[in-house]
């Protein structure tokens, strides 16, 4: 039996995912897809509204794909690796900034507790003791907004953009295999926008986003490409 004024505090712990974990490959992935889908489509379309040869389309389609995968692969990884060094220049200052003075680093820390509504003393009981498990991710963290979950990685963004690029593109260049060159155009762009339909909805579901508003967003753009490269195809085909 308890006694009175005895309290007995029990903690729950459970597991959480939050979808912000996933925004490292989510974003690399939408990415590649996206283009992919709209790039080779758009492609096809130009070239066969240019009243190409079935071969010629399929040839500038597969070019496409190869050269597109290659393409989102490097400037992922490029650009993502430009994140990654500034990461990793700010630790390092931050590094050599925690050797130099640390409890100066201890009071900055502290200040940003304060600023978020912690009391003083309370602040600085906490910054302690984040500082004496792990003084560096503690700065990481709370000063540079650097964590584990959001920080850069370069191969994984490569490999997911060019991979998903890949499929992306397979699913428009399938279409020249089988649909008549008559129908091409416009099975083509139906087929695509519908793709991108998909891709925007499973994108949204994956980032807890709306559906109807990424959905709306990809196959707007999608669109957009495709009626300019039929506009070009159709202009240099008559030229021609």
């Amino acid at each position: 039996m308890l006694r009175e004024g005895q309290a007995i505090v029990t903690r729950r712990l459970h597991s959480e995912r939050h979808l912000v974990s996933r925004i490292g490959w989510l974003r690399a992935a939408v990415l590649g897809a996206n283009d992919g889908i709209v790039s080779t489509a758009s492609l096809i379309i130009g070239v066969a509204a240019a009243a190409s040869k079935p071969g010629d389309i399929l040839i500038a389609g597969a070019a496409g794909l190869v050269a597109g995968a290659m393409s989102m692969a490097a400037g992922e990884y490029v650009s993502v690796s430009s994140q990654s060094d500034t990461e990793q220049a700010d630790l390092g200052r931050e590094r050599a900034e925690l050797s130099y003075d640390a409890e100066a680093e201890t009071s900055e820390l502290a200040g940003l507790y304060i600023k978020r509504g912690v009391d003083a003393a309370t602040a600085d009981i906490v910054a302690r003791q984040l500082m004496a498990k792990d003084a560096l991710a503690a700065h990481a963290r709370d000063e540079l907004g650097i964590s584990e979950m959001t920080t850069a990685r370069p191969i994984q963004a490569a490999l997911t953009s060019a991979a998903t690029f890949t499929v992306g593109a397979a699913l428009p260049l399938a279409i020249v295999l089988v649909v008549p060159g008559k129908w091409l155009v416009a099975t083509v762009a139906a087929a695509s926008l519908l793709f991108l339909a998909l891709l925007g909805a499973v994108g949204a579901r994956a980032g807890g986003a709306l559906v109807w508003k990424a959905t709306l967003r990809v196959t707007f753009w999608g669109a957009l490409a495709m009626a300019l490269t039929a506009g070009i195809g159709l202009a240099v085909g008559t030229a021609v």
